[in-house]
């Protein structure tokens, strides 16, 4: 199971980006019979199989295209482990709050 931080970033438009991220939202809650979707202030993170994910976000990366923007960049981070089973955004917070 993968966890991707993804940020996906219009160039050239207003300085506001939450209709885009609206958007994009949108089209991963598509999704959610596939991958864990959870929205931060700064990026959102996806959860699963790192096969479906990349689909995904070759999908979302295209939102900012169709809605006028004629540059975009999208930041990706990874983290894809595979010695143990299951979702691991939960228990990574879950492991953390255990410790506090």
């Amino acid at each position: 199971m993968a966890i991707i931080d993804i940020t996906i970033v219009p160039i050239g438009k207003d300085t506001g980006m939450s209709e885009e991220v609206a958007e994009i939202e949108k089209v991963l809650n598509k999704y959610t019979d596939k991958i864990d979707v959870q929205l931060t202030p700064m990026s959102t993170l996806i959860e699963g199989d790192i096969k479906d994910l990349l689909a995904v976000i070759e999908e979302i990366h295209e939102v900012p295209f169709t809605r006028g923007a004629q540059r975009v960049s999208t930041n990706i981070r990874i983290d894809d482990r595979r010695d143990k089973e299951g979702k691991q955004m939960k228990r990574k917070i879950e492991s953390v709050q255990n410790k506090m």
